[in-house]
């Protein structure tokens, strides 16, 4: 008898196939691909004989379309800036990875200044004493020294 699942990736209740009692995921197209992207990710990180089969047969397609990617740049220019987004994103989380446990330098926590760290990923620098960001220093409100006259 077919029983009822949640599929991990819509979160929709469904039935297992009679013919899969193993299912886990739904029958949607959409949940099917991430689920064979995933099994895809797996097995490359897992399988270096399954890594330089894909790796052999994508290399083994560039040269045989060796105009394929020259030409689709041509054909869709936003895939530039997209693509260097995308890059700028990468390098962003392998620095914040870097810092993580990082105690090599100034403890902030015992400096005199105060620190300020804002952002989406400070949950991921709490144990980290060095940080490359912008920094913005503002001058105290208060009493301004006149400056120095020649006389």
């Amino acid at each position: 008898m077919p029983q009822n699942s949640c599929c991990p990736y819509c979160k929709c209740s469904f039935l297992h196939s009679p013919y899969r009692p193993q299912q886990a995921v739904c029958s949607r197209p959409e949940c099917q691909r991430r689920r064979r992207v995933d099994y895809h990710r797996r097995k490359l990180e897992a399988d270096p004989e399954y890594r330089q089969i894909a790796h052999d047969s994508q290399k083994k397609w560039r040269e045989a379309h060796p105009d394929y990617l020259p030409r689709y740049r041509a054909q869709h220019p936003e895939a530039k800036e997209r693509n260097r987004e995308r890059q700028q994103w990468r390098d962003q989380k392998r620095r914040i990875r870097r810092l993580e446990k990082n105690n090599l330098a100034l403890d902030l926590k015992r400096s005199a200044a105060e620190v300020w760290m804002v952002g989406p990923r400070i949950a991921h620098l709490d144990k980290n004493n060095l940080a490359s960001t912008q920094v913005f220093i503002f001058e105290q409100l208060g009493r301004r020294t006149p400056a120095p006259t020649r006389a």
